[in-house]
């Protein structure tokens, strides 16, 4: 019986083949292999995918966070507030803006920023929040709006896990910056490392555009001190290609969603995933909470199941930040119980049966 990967990358790529290989085609024919026509167009229609009017290509989504930072103007001496629960690139880019982390605990039940806890911990030193939109489903970044009212700190949200979605039908960046992440294993992925930045405020754009182009806009003329960090044209078309599928792709994401919800609901041992209310889920990710998580997910690991964990420590508890310290409850608690099953648009029923067969039996 063959394995179940917990994203199937061949599957998605059959679908855009034909137009990868097109692409391809033309960009080795005309050289365009860094910028060009193809990149330009990716970020027009990743904009107005995203509903927003600025998007500026980057070479990943670590990247594409710290150029964002940098653009509100983290930097020495400034902090910026992030959930315990995330990927640690959310982190890193903070200190390669030149900030200082403040970590806050996330919501029991989404596993989302806690509102509460993120705008208690605003001190004057304060430049940003980063609420991190969590397996494909925003943070409520507008309650953080609210309650930042009148103070001078910016929202930097993090969006690598949510291509597509919405809450109460807005996605993310439209009233600020976002940064996103087109890892191969993303809604919207590419065949390597890529990433972008969508924003509402062309000032905010050109600061991400120049200092992702080694602080200039034109060739030898370097206004800022820069990095290097320009989203390819080979990536571009990947991007584009799948752009054109991935509102349908989220569509089939929800529906193995919901089938996973159906078949795992008279598993008692199983913590169903939580969509907040007002928000349209993409699923990057299907995360469950389980007992005796590690000899689960061997035993899943075992029977063809590519289930996976994300993830296995809260950023306080790596060695690179453990001199945060902190006690964050929530995130502590989940972590060693969370376990992500397989899910990608084109799983199917059967695939996700077997799924939900081997976790019983895992459990029993």
């Amino acid at each position: 019986m063959s394995r179940i990967p917990l994203v199937d990358l061949a599957a998605a790529h059959a679908e855009v083949a034909e137009e990868v290989e097109a692409g391809f085609k033309r960009i080795i024919a005309d050289t365009a292999f860094v910028g060009g026509a193809e990149v330009a167009a990716f970020e027009r229609e990743y904009a107005a995918f995203s509903g927003v009017p600025h998007c500026v290509g980057v070479a990943n989504g670590t990247d594409a966070l710290e150029l964002a930072f940098k653009a509100v103007g983290v930097g020495p001496g400034s902090e910026v507030i992030l959930p315990a629960n995330t990927f640690i690139a959310t982190a890193e880019a903070v200190v390669r803006a030149g900030g200082t982390v403040v970590l806050v605990d996330c919501d029991p039940r989404t596993h989302l920023i806690d509102v509460e806890a993120a705008l208690a911990a605003v001190t004057p030193r304060t430049r940003a929040i980063a609420p991190v939109h969590l397996y494909g489903q925003l943070a409520p970044v507008e309650l953080l709006r609210q309650g930042l009212a009148g103070r001078d700190v910016a929202i930097v949200e993090d969006a690598a896990q949510s291509q597509g979605a919405t809450r109460h039908g807005r996605p993310s960046g439209v009233d600020g910056i976002a940064a996103t992440s087109f890892y191969p294993g993303k809604n919207l992925g590419a065949y390597g490392d890529a990433g972008a930045v969508t924003t509402d405020s062309e000032e905010w754009a050109t600061t991400v555009r120049t200092l992702g182009s080694h602080g200039g806009l034109r060739k030898y003329h370097h206004d800022l001190i820069g990095v290097n960090s320009r989203l390819d044209g080979l990536q571009a078309v990947v991007l584009r290609a799948k752009l054109a599928r991935l509102a349908d792709w989220n569509v089939r994401r929800r529906a193995a969603a919901a089938r996973y919800d159906h078949l795992l609901s008279g598993l008692d041992q199983v913590a169903l995933p939580v969509t907040m209310e007002g928000n349209e889920h993409v699923w990057h990710i299907y995360c469950v909470r389980v007992p005796r998580r590690d000899e689960v997910l061997a035993s899943l690991n075992a029977a063809g199941v590519g289930a996976a964990i994300h993830y296995p420590f809260p950023i306080h508890r790596t060695g690179a930040f453990a001199h945060l310290g902190g006690s964050f409850p929530n995130a502590e608690a989940a972590a060693p119980e969370l376990l992500s099953l397989p899910i990608f648009p084109q799983i199917t029923p059967e695939q996700q049966a077997r799924v939900a067969e081997a976790l019983a039996a895992a459990l029993d």
